[in-house]
């Protein structure tokens, strides 16, 4: 990665977090271990790095190695220094306003969730719902009152161009029908819906629409935010990252993606399948072009043999039909406002879906923790779809995030065993996104596998 030119700068707050005690300057300030120095100079990098194609977190703090981000107390509040920061990010020596609003939101998320999130193993699966509510609430996405309209989109960041033209239409006409946007805040499919929706908004003349970036420190540098997020959120891990989806969403469009696209999927279905959320409604739809139909035949019949026929039951596939995803969408928020004004839930936080505490309490990847996953059938489908999701995660890790990057390189790929059943589908779905490019940025080298498919169980 060719280092681009750099600047020095003085910033001031932009929209939050304009004080700080003796206590969270101290953190922000410690190098060590424990400190939040090196996670906040990373998550800072990737913010300024806004637009910039690259999906190796590792390549990006390698090729920026003397960018420093210092703490500058003011008799008024509070600056930061940026050393050696992407020059990018700065217009005639000014930088972007959005870019700024998002250095703080960066700031703001890590010093409040950090504190909520560091004794996690001790809590329960209502403390961890909640703590993602405060981070929701003290980020400002929660707004009380006002009737569902969030529309979750997930897809890979590694698209071609006509299906980023696709995404850009379904945003539209999402925004059409003054329907809000949340996607990863990365590039691709999680910009084409949000860039989309600006011109429906226009068109309405909807003055307040709503592009959502939700992230997490492991994978911002992967994928920053896009220039048309307005509200980022950085959520402690990439699960309490898809709890915020399904808590704060309240239907989920699906692109054409990779892995974590995958990884995505199986985490909703396993939700949408225990029985407690057997009646919730929430409208789920994979949606691409005609030449994608093959890319979605793959993911049902993977989705079929791993999980059951219930699970094709809950989305829907439409094809090179924006208008009838957004017409979808929008009979799947007539169909949520109801049931909840019914069951007295709020609008803003969807309190009453059953979250399993295997998909809220994180799943660090190890070789060691890969290799012992339990991937067999001799467990109720939302576990199966758990484990795999775990599976997934773990390549994703190996793929673009720096710890995951630095392991593989010491020790070689990831090893998946368990149930050849489950298994075989697995291993050619991989093998199709590597022969789709969906593993890596366009123009990026060649896919490296962070993974091996082993026989035998675990």
């Amino acid at each position: 990665m060719t280092r681009p030119a750099t600047i020095n700068a003085l910033v001031s707050p932009e929209g939050s977090l304009e004080i700080l005690s003796s206590q969270e300057v101290r953190r922000l300030k410690d190098k060590s271990e424990g400190g939040l120095y090196r996670l906040f100079r990373q998550c800072a990098l990737a913010v300024l790095n806004t637009g910039v194609e690259t999906d190796d977190c590792k390549q990006l703090m390698e090729a920026h190695s003397d960018f420093d981000v210092r703490l500058v107390p003011q008799p008024r509040g509070l600056k930061l220094e940026l050393l050696n920061a992407p020059a990018s990010a700065f217009v005639d020596g000014q930088m972007m306003h959005g870019i700024r609003e998002h250095l703080f939101s960066a700031l703001r998320d890590l010093l409040y969730s950090n504190v909520r999130a560091a004794s996690i193993a001790k809590f329960s699966p209502d403390d961890i719902t909640n703590i993602i509510f405060y981070i929701l609430r003290n980020a400002g996405v929660l707004e009380a009152g006002r009737a569902p309209d969030l529309v979750v989109c997930w897809g890979g960041h590694s698209i071609n161009r006509e299906e980023y033209e696709y995404s850009k239409e379904v945003g539209h006409q999402l925004g059409l029908r003054a329907m809000n946007i949340c996607t990863g805040c990365g590039p691709g499919a999680m910009k084409g819906p949000m860039k989309g929706a600006t011109i429906g908004h226009a068109k309405q003349r909807v003055k307040n629409g709503r592009y959502i970036g939700i992230t997490e420190p492991a994978i911002i540098g992967a994928e920053a935010p896009n220039p048309i997020v307005n509200e980022l959120v950085i959520m402690p891990d990439i699960e309490k990252r898809l709890e915020a989806f399904v808590r704060a969403g309240h239907g989920v469009v699906v692109f054409p993606g990779g892995v974590g696209t995958a990884e995505e999927i199986l985490y909703l279905l396993g939700i949408l399948l225990h029985p407690d959320n057997r009646d919730l409604p929430f409208p789920v739809v994979f949606t691409g072009l005609r030449e994608n139909g093959a890319y979605f035949e793959m993911i049902d019949r993977f989705i079929r043999n791993a999980l059951g026929e219930e699970a094709a039951e809950k989305y829907r596939i439409i094809l090179e039909d924006p208008a009838e995803v957004a017409r979808t969408m929008k009979q799947g928020m007539v169909d949520v406002e109801t049931f909840r004004r019914a069951m007295q839930d709020a609008y803003h936080y969807n309190w009453m879906l059953k979250i399993d505490p295997v998909f809220q309490l994180p799943f660090e990847p190890t070789h060691q923790s890969m290799r012992a996953l339990e991937l067999h059938r001799e467990q109720p489908p939302h576990l199966i779809a758990a484990n795999l999701r775990k599976a997934f995660s773990g390549i994703v890790a190996g793929n673009v995030k720096e710890q995951g990057i630095r392991q593989i390189a010491e020790k070689g790929p990831f090893e998946i065993a368990g149930d050849p059943s489950l298994l075989a589908p697995l291993e050619q779905m991989l093998q199709s996104f590597v022969a789709q490019n969906r593993m890596k940025l366009p123009g990026a080298s060649a896919y490296q596998p962070s993974y091996r498919i082993v026989s035998g169980a675990a």
